[in-house]
């Protein structure tokens, strides 16, 4: 008998794993896809650590968080500046003085900020949808070339039908700093993440291919307690009906050449260009093999949004009313289950960052053991 059964070995899975096993609980983790790490699985690829369910760069200022990775894998200095292409322009991202000087050939922090304000005095009441909240809080030149086309393709929708929350603030910087991420702490683990969640699992039990929904009652009888990081409708059979998610697809190729476009990402904001963004891995680890040598390939992945469908894989919630409502409902039906503890983006129905997923995972193993 296992003191706990684990469903879902990315990031919480693991970590909960680590700590019950650490404290001397018995656990099985498993895992209906034939590979560990969840969405953050990293295959390689020519010498190249390929994410494959997307782009995955740590990033916190969470200290102990920090500290506790690193107890698992050696961190590179791996730092996120995107480029957004609109239409052939390029521009940096975040919004920095890279990207003012570029749109209207500004060149003082004092110019750029005058233009701003001046394009946000055309929202004049409390904005209705995302498209005024974004023009009242960077102008309309912003909005239209950097986050309009972009955002629609993101979400599926005209960003006058999507709500103003989404957008709740947008970081404009009267810097030439192109850091995307306002972190104390960044990079890639060295070897890829599926390095990392292997020691973070080291010595722990684990069985892929094996759909805990599909044999629930004999897994279930196996261990006293049950840690589910699946979706929360699909553990109730969707009986209150099916939650939103977005879903992302990809299509990647390895390239005979050695760089494709420079940088390791490259948004596409535009609304006819078909995908969001292009990855090429290699960058995120600079191009060079283990032994430091330039790699001679490149493979790149193409994103493409979706609206989630059954057979999809669920990539993040839609943060909205309805599906806030419907969750805080099967919330209740989580609450009354006994023995069965909820985690996870998808077991809590929330967008969690990497540290956000090892920080709940690590104040779980507090509470619990």
């Amino acid at each position: 008998m296992y003191d706990y059964l684990i469903v879902g070995s990315g990031l919480f899975g693991a970590t909960f794993a680590r700590q019950a096993t650490d404290a001397g609980r018995r656990v099985l983790v498993i895992d209906r896809r034939p590979h560990i790490a969840g969405n953050v699985y990293t295959e390689d690829v020519e010498g190249i650590h390929v994410h494959r369910y997307g782009a995955h760069i740590f990033h916190t200022n969470d200290k102990s968080v920090w500290t506790y990775v690193n107890r698992f894998a050696d961190f590179n200095r791996f730092t996120n500046a995107p480029v957004a292409n609109y239409k052939g322009e390029l521009y940096s991202l975040p919004f920095n003085m890279y990207t003012f000087n570029k749109m209207w050939g500004v060149v003082t922090p004092e110019e750029a900020r005058a233009k701003i304000d001046a394009q946000r005095r055309e929202i004049t009441g409390e904005p209705g949808n995302l498209e005024e909240q974004a023009i009242s809080l960077v102008g309309r030149d912003i909005y239209e070339k950097l986050i309009k086309g972009y955002t629609e393709k993101q979400w599926g929708r005209d960003c006058r039908d999507l709500p103003a929350f989404i957008i709740r603030r947008l970081p404009v910087r009267l810097t030439f700093d192109n850091n995307y991420f306002n972190a104390l702490y960044q990079g890639i683990p060295i070897g890829g993440y599926t390095k990392l969640v292997e020691n973070l699992l080291d010595g722990i039990e684990v069985r892929l291919n094996c759909d805990y929904l599909e044999d629930k009652e004999n897994l279930d009888a196996l261990a006293q307690k049950v840690v589910y990081t699946g979706p929360i409708d699909a553990y109730f059979g969707c009986r209150l009906g099916a939650l939103e998610y977005r879903s992302v697809r990809f299509e990647t190729e390895l390239l005979d050449i050695p760089n494709f476009q420079g940088n390791a990402a490259v948004n596409y904001t535009d609304r006819e260009t078909p995908w969001t963004r292009i990855i090429e891995h290699k960058w995120f680890e600079f191009g060079k093999d283990a032994e430091g040598n330039d790699l001679p390939k490149t493979v790149i992945s193409r994103e493409y949004s979706s609206e989630w469908k059954p057979g999809d894989e669920p990539y993040y919630p839609v943060n909205d009313e309805k599906n806030g409502a419907l969750y805080a409902e099967y919330k209740k039906l989580a609450d009354a289950e006994a023995n069965v503890i909820f985690g996870g983006r998808l077991g809590e129905y929330r967008y969690y960052d990497m540290d956000q997923t090892i920080a709940a995972a690590l104040a779980l193993s507090a509470r619990e053991l």
